[in-house]
């Protein structure tokens, strides 16, 4: 396992090592204990992958309402006009 803190590992670290880790698991050949710190270690992981998808699908879901606040605002009211 890594010396990495949990806070500084990026994604595709993280995902890597999962997937060390999976493979581990697979295989076999270690003791009880051992498959307990791994499997531990994997939902360590696990949640530091999903801690970088949560981050980028904020930052795309902020971008893409950006972009329609800014789309509205150059295309006007489409032509319509206010009854009154």
């Amino acid at each position: 396992m890594t010396s990495t803190t949990d806070e500084t590992l990026g994604y595709e670290q993280a995902r890597d090592e999962l997937i060390e880790v999976v493979r581990r698991l697979e295989t076999g050949g270690t003791t009880l204990e051992e498959s307990l710190a791994l499997w531990e270690r994997g939902e360590e992981l696990a949640k530091v992958c999903r801690r970088w998808l949560d981050g980028a699908r904020a930052r795309l879901d902020a971008a893409l309402a950006e972009d329609e606040e800014e789309g509205t605002g150059e295309e006007g009211d489409g032509g319509r006009q206010d009854a009154g």
